[in-house]
């Protein structure tokens, strides 16, 4: 039961991924999966009620941030959620990892996005409405992608991970 509880944390995050890649949207849905795996699967792994606290406290100051960059135009609504719910697994304790890592892997993405929207799509590629929408200098970063790599690259680090072993 344990693992497979967990296992929403990464399969929850490469939906999200493929979501905003194709669509250019992560459903509230996955913050929500990820927010109600969370309880259980920190009381299963002997996370105790003030570690619990603390990430709890972790999600919520992410999402107060996130959602003033939301405010700014800086940031989509749905990867201040997600942003904020992937926080909320790896607490304080790993944050500043991720936030480093989601920068650096959204940096990538960001800057070959933007070089391949400057060469032209073969006519083949440009058929398809997700490649073509991606490819449209109109069209934003779809910064999921690289919250989510981020999230799946950091949690084997994590408490979660770590009491399949204890």
């Amino acid at each position: 039961m344990y693992l497979a509880l967990i296992s929403v944390f990464p399969l929850a995050l490469a939906f999200a991924a493929l979501s905003d890649m194709f669509t250019m949207l992560i459903s509230n849905r996955v913050s929500w999966l990820l927010i109600g795996a969370f309880v259980p699967a920190a009381i299963l792994s002997g996370m105790g009620w003030q570690l619990l606290a603390w990430h709890v406290a972790c999600g919520a100051i992410v999402l107060v941030v996130t959602f003033g960059l939301f405010a700014l135009g800086w940031i989509g609504g749905g990867d201040a959620k997600l942003t904020a719910a992937i926080a909320l697994w790896v607490g304080f304790s790993h944050i500043l990892e991720y936030s480093l890592l989601a920068s650096l892997l959204g940096g990538i993405l960001t800057l070959t996005l933007l070089g391949l929207r400057l060469v032209p799509m073969p006519s083949p590629v440009a058929r398809i409405a997700w490649a073509a929408r991606l490819h449209d200098a109109r069209t934003g970063i779809p910064y999921g992608i690289a919250l989510a790599a981020a999230g799946i690259l950091i949690f084997p680090h994590t408490i979660f991970v770590h009491a399949l072993t204890a």
